[in-house]
């Protein structure tokens, strides 16, 4: 390990990374390699998860690859230095702002979805400059050999390299010396990430998660709410950092709302055969999920078999803040549905819990929309929708507090993975004695003045 990032920190120092042309022919290598190899993938995501061909590029390649192509398209422009305004304290002179690569990474990325929460960091790495060494997760082994055998066939280990393995490996690679880590898991394994970086006060991207609400208002299009928050809850068998964790829902149309979304699970079909639904990951979260399932709550759904890691699109109702369901985030294809008379104390309630990763509202009512997102602090969301604000690159997408720090996807993954030099250009023909003694009262009197002004 020791010697890999040696080696990527030579290779980074020999300035060739801060080429554009450069960036920009890694980003087109990595594109020819994901095109070339969709079998290869499609195949080890299948084998982790039971994932269809559809789904993978629906949720993982697709959007790498939509990445990939605003990268190569906006680079010159992101890249670019940017003047600023220079105060009249400093005239006569200039201002700019100059974006470079922070240096040697270290991505740790999450298994549930391995190619999209692997690929999209590296793709703002090689962006800023960056040299990248990517750690993907061990619990979906498939999908991590197949990442390693084409990113490590394709490009050159001083400049990206995958490592496999698990705790041990990880271990190993965070007591290093990195420029940036991007760790995208659980909050448990962030805190330890997090420490080993300020060991080498190395800045850190912690992207985590958390239970995310929905709230449901009574004006709401109930029959539209129920089937995006279907589609965004069971999709990928809701291992989904931002899938809807609960529904909060009006108690006025909370039987209106659990009959709608039973419909829509009916609709869907969700099954292994019919190509939409995926396994849960291993065994041990099919336990932690199964024990999560209080029959006396279950709405709808409820059937699992361990032997083929299936557990049912799952509705529960008479739910409150103290059942266990709502003591840890559920990642899974479980829906606690709630109800409140009083949305103040609704709103109330939600800020007790730690911040979550995303926030859902469902209404017809600015006033009521406009609550909400005043009143809850949260990373990121939707009105009238689910999960996909992740689909549009211009939305920042991170966490707040324990749902994580600092942001990715577009613009944001670069400057993520930059350092910002704001340089002041001034000429030597002239200068202002302003500064300089004697000091004397008028001296004051006129600085006084400029920074008032200014």
């Amino acid at each position: 390990m020791k010697d890999l990032v040696t080696n990527q920190r030579l290779f980074f120092n020999s300035h060739v990374t801060k080429d554009i042309h450069y960036r920009i022919q890694q980003l087109e290598r990595l594109e020819i390699l994901l095109n070339s190899n969709f079998e290869l993938l499609d195949k080890a995501i299948y084998d982790d998860f039971k994932k269809s061909s559809f789904e993978n590029y629906l949720t993982e390649i697709g959007l790498v690859l939509h990445d990939i192509k605003q990268a190569k398209n906006k680079l010159a422009r992101w890249s670019s230095k940017k003047k600023v305004k220079t105060n009249f304290g400093n005239f006569p002179a200039t201002s700019y702002v100059i974006p470079e690569p922070l240096g040697v990474t270290l991505i740790i990325s999450s298994w549930n979805y391995p190619y999209q929460l692997s690929l999209a960091p590296v793709v703002a790495a090689i962006a800023a400059g960056n040299t990248i060494i990517l750690k993907p997760s061990e619990i979906s082994p498939k999908t991590s050999s197949a990442i390693a055998t084409i990113l490590n066939e394709g490009f050159d280990p001083k400049f990206l390299k995958v490592i496999e393995g698990g705790v041990q490996q990880t271990t190993a690679l965070l007591k290093q010396k990195f420029d940036k880590i991007f760790f995208t898991g659980s909050t448990t394994v962030g805190k330890i990430v997090y420490k080993a970086a300020a060991a080498h006060l190395t800045p850190v991207t912690l992207e985590l998660g958390g239970k995310s609400p929905v709230f449901i208002t009574k004006d709401a299009n109930i029959k539209m709410a129920a089937k995006r928050i279907i589609w965004g809850k069971f999709l990928n068998a809701g291992q989904t950092c931002i899938a809807p964790d609960y529904v909060y829902v009006d108690a006025k149309v909370s039987e209106e709302f659990l009959k709608a979304a039973t419909t829509e699970i009916v609709k869907a079909k969700y099954s292994f055969e019919n190509h939409n639904y995926v396994q849960i990951i291993n065994e041990r979260n099919f336990d932690r999920l199964a024990l999560l399932l209080d029959s006396s709550k279950i709405y709808h759904g409820g059937q699992r078999d361990k032997s083929q890691r299936y557990i049912a699109p799952t509705i529960l109702h008479d739910v409150n803040f103290n059942d266990p369901i709502m003591q840890q985030e559920i990642f899974g294809p479980i829906l606690p549905v709630l109800t409140f008379t009083d949305l103040d104390k609704a709103v109330s309630n939600v800020q007790l819990l730690p911040r979550p990763l995303s926030c859902y509202v469902f209404t017809s009512i600015k006033k009521v929309k406009k609550k909400i997102l005043k009143e809850i602090t949260f990373g990121g969301g939707a009105i009238n929708d689910t999960i996909m604000h992740i689909s549009n690159p211009n939305l920042p997408f991170g966490g707040v507090g324990s749902s994580g720090f600092g942001r990715y996807h577009g613009k944001a993954g670069f400057d993520s993975f930059s350092n910002f030099k704001s340089i002041l250009d001034k000429p030597t023909w002239y200068e202002s004695s302003l500064k300089y003694a004697p000091y004397t009262h008028k001296k004051l009197a006129i600085i006084k003045k400029l920074l008032k002004n200014q």
